[in-house]
């Protein structure tokens, strides 16, 4: 067979009704492209079955195949280590007692020796793709579902990356006195099924299971099995977005609010309200046909009336309205509309009917349309914050998207009250015209963003979600939070590989190869913001632990453990400089105890040794910080009790703990920036000055602390696992 040939057996067979390969045709195929298949032999009749078997030496094996038969085993249609013409003649005859009406031929193999199985296939997700399947084969398949995916096309770190994720990966090794597996020729195999996707579109599944290791290491291809399907052309955007112009919507010269409200807690009164409120210093109109004024300002009845144009239109008319107003924005030359208003897909079929026409429109007269159904926009580099959230966090370097309006709300006011510092913020609304994609794209090639933060519930274009963030993590941290993670469910499929697969599955599998941060709670995805915008990142993942008390340490070790984090035994050299700080009982281990002196200088001398030391890459440091809260309680209790208690003494004694503690975070900071290496600070008590950033003029790097332990390793994680992806995907 030719490549050429393939295509018209592909579409010979999309005529028939099963719509399948069978397994020598599907073998054809994988030689064609450099995977290794058992030799095999068709037949029909009795005589010529025997004839072959005689052929290929006893003991064979003899398959039953056809277009309606998709799995062999489970039909009884295998039958293995056959060793004599008796036996053969009894199986086939069995055979075509159990399924003669469907079997087209008998296969007549060899038997492979080998004692390992594995599984190799493809499936094409409706959203993203061809999708590369490899994991545990054979009669374990489904059962144990020691299963990983890619997304085609794959390289070598993907490759590399799908051993590793395999919790049977042992048997890659060395196994009961067979050679370790040889993975390039895995690699071989696992490239071919990519290229077939992507060569023939037409193909949904391929099922190679199992694909046995024979025992010099090689992988031998001894089933198959290719299930094809009509093509659907589907084209998730219409219409391509100029990624300046949505850039310069966040720095809008004048806005004019279409809607505006006297009535407070309307949407018309509520973004207006709290975009005043602020020092924006852009040129406001408000429009509403009513005319009179509104907070004390001139209200023009319509658009048009404005004496200058408008570079950003805020629209909370009813949904029935907006497409009317299209030419009036297109005179004054809007840029961009933040539609507000609701009423649109969201709402049913009639819903998206006038969205699709409002899209068409808009984009004819040159306007961009966020949302609709979206709660607002804000930049605090401009002090501009137009949404429904009034938290006014810092400008920062974190770029937040949110497809969920409540979502937006909670992370803005954490980063309010954290000091998280917000490069913009956007609710994606409906993405009529701007996706998750286009916002992804935007802040790539934005100079303040560092980070890119995004909650989402739905992906309309898988695959180009999973480019786009794949070059966006190449440059910097992509942090997701995916709503509706549950599982709905595995997929109908005619194959073991295609049957493994949900859609969470996926979604998990493209954000890791992507180099996507995936956070479990919304919390999660300011705390990785947090690292990822405020420290160097860590160049392996050893980390040295310094603790105020023998229990965190401990606790603190476990996490690690758990998230793959090394803790390294000290060194000798680094034992003998702590033990000129330390008393004689410190825990001379990795974690450190520095066992509660009360010297101020002990910490401080103690982390720099360890930020020192060549043997760690990051450090966690806990209860140093945050024992103000608890001297102060203390304090408290005292004053309560203790009438002869020296007052102005017990002042002094606060401010000093509070002095030692702004010391600690400026030192922290300094610290960072010398060594280059990540500090994570874990505050011992937390109270409502409390922060997760502290921040000292003139550096870039900050101090960060956590609430937890487990909220400080699980960031620190994060940066490893990001730091290991951009190694892994350097020269690719």
């Amino acid at each position: 067979m030719k490549l050429t040939d393939v295509q018209k057996l592909i579409n010979e067979r999309l005529l028939t009704s099963s719509k399948v390969l069978v397994e020598d045709e599907a073998k054809k195929i994988f030689k064609l492209f450099d995977i290794p298949i058992v030799e095999e032999k068709r037949e029909t009749d009795v005589n010529r079955i025997l004839e072959a078997c005689q052929k290929t030496g006893f003991p064979v094996v003899i398959k039953g195949i056809g277009a309606n038969i998709l799995h062999k085993t489970e039909s009884g249609l295998v039958r293995v280590g056959l060793n004599t013409e008796d036996q053969v003649c009894d199986a086939v005859r069995e055979m075509k007692k159990f399924a003669e009406d469907d079997i087209e031929a008998f296969l007549i193999q060899p038997v492979v020796s080998g004692k390992r199985e594995f599984v190799a296939g493809m499936f094409k997700d409706s959203q993203f793709g061809p999708v590369i399947v490899f994991g545990l084969g054979g009669i374990l398949t489904e059962a144990l579902k020691d299963i990983v995916f890619k997304i085609a096309p794959l390289n070598d770190a993907d490759m590399d990356d799908m051993f590793e994720q395999l919790s049977s990966k042992k048997l890659l090794n060395e196994f009961r006195g067979e050679k370790a597996v040889n993975k390039e020729a895995v690699k071989k195999i696992l490239k071919g099924l990519s290229d077939i996707a992507l060569t023939y579109p037409n193909i949904r599944e391929i099922d190679i299971n199992p694909l046995i290791i024979q025992p010099d290491g090689s992988p031998l291809a001894v089933d198959g099995l290719i299930v094809l399907e009509e093509i659907k052309e589907e084209k998730y955007k219409a219409y391509d977005i100029d990624l300046s112009v949505l850039g310069s919507c966040y720095y809008p010269k004048s806005i004019a609010f279409i809607g505006a409200s006297a009535t407070p807690g309307k949407w018309g009164h509520m973004l207006l309200t709290n975009t005043l409120s602020r020092d924006y210093k852009g040129k406001v109109f408000l429009v509403n046909p009513k005319g009179g004024k509104i907070t004390g300002r001139h209200v023009y009845k319509s658009v048009t009336q404005i004496e200058e144009d408008v570079e950003l239109a805020v629209v909370t008319i009813p949904a029935n309205k907006v497409i009317d107003l299209i030419p009036d924005l297109k005179k004054k030359h809007v840029k961009g509309m933040l539609l507000i208003t609701s009423g649109f897909r969201e709402v049913g079929e009639e819903g998206a009917k006038l969205e699709k026409e409002l899209v068409k429109v808009a984009h004819d007269a040159g306007v961009l349309i966020f949302g609709p159904n979206t709660m607002g926009v804000c930049n605090p580099h401009i002090d501009f914050y137009c949404c429904a959230a009034h938290a006014y966090p810092l400008p920062g370097s974190t770029a937040l998207v949110c497809q969920s309006g409540n979502m937006g709300t909670q992370l803005l006011a954490f980063a309010e009250q954290q000091d998280i510092g917000i490069r913009a913020f956007s609710g994606s609304g409906n993405e009529a015209m701007v996706t998750i994609e286009d916002y992804m794209e935007a802040f790539e090639i934005d100079d303040l963003t560092r980070t890119v933060v995004l909650y989402i519930e739905s992906v309309k274009d898988g695959s180009r979600f999973f480019k786009s963030a794949a070059r966006v993590s190449r440059k910097k941290p992509v942090v997701v939070l995916k709503g509706g993670r549950t599982s709905r469910g595995e997929r109908a499929a005619a194959s073991h590989t295609g049957a493994m697969a949900s859609d969470t599955k996926v979604f998990d599998a493209a954000c890791r190869q992507a180099g996507i941060i995936q956070a479990d709670q919304p919390m999660e995805l300011l705390d990785l913001s947090a690292v990822f915008s405020s420290l160097p990142l860590p160049k392996g993942n050893r980390v040295a632990i310094m603790t105020l008390g023998g229990g965190w340490g401990v606790i603190t070790t476990d996490l690690c453990a758990e998230h793959g984090l090394e803790v390294p035994k000290l060194s000798r050299n680094i034992i003998e400089r702590l033990n000129r700080i330390l008393p004689p009982f410190w825990s001379h281990g990795n974690p450190v105890d520095i066992v509660g002196e009360d010297d101020p200088d002990i910490p401080k001398i103690c982390l720099e040794e360890l930020l020192k030391w060549d043997g760690c890459d990051a450090v966690i440091h806990l209860g140093i910080h945050g024992k103000r809260v608890l001297v102060n309680n203390m304090i408290e209790s005292v004053l309560r009790t203790d009438p002869d208690i020296d007052r102005k003494a017990v002042q002094v004694f606060k401010d000093a703990i509070l002095q030692f503690e702004e010391d600690y975070t400026r030192y922290v900071i300094k610290l960072t920036q010398k060594y280059e290496k990540p500090v994570l600070g874990v505050s011992l008590l937390t109270d409502e000055i409390s922060r997760t950033l502290y921040r000292l003029e003139g550096y870039e790097h900050k101090s960060v602390f956590f609430p937890s332990p487990e909220r400080a390793v699980k960031a620190l994680w994060g940066m490893c696992q990001y730091n290991d992806w951009r190694k892994s995907h350097a020269n690719q």
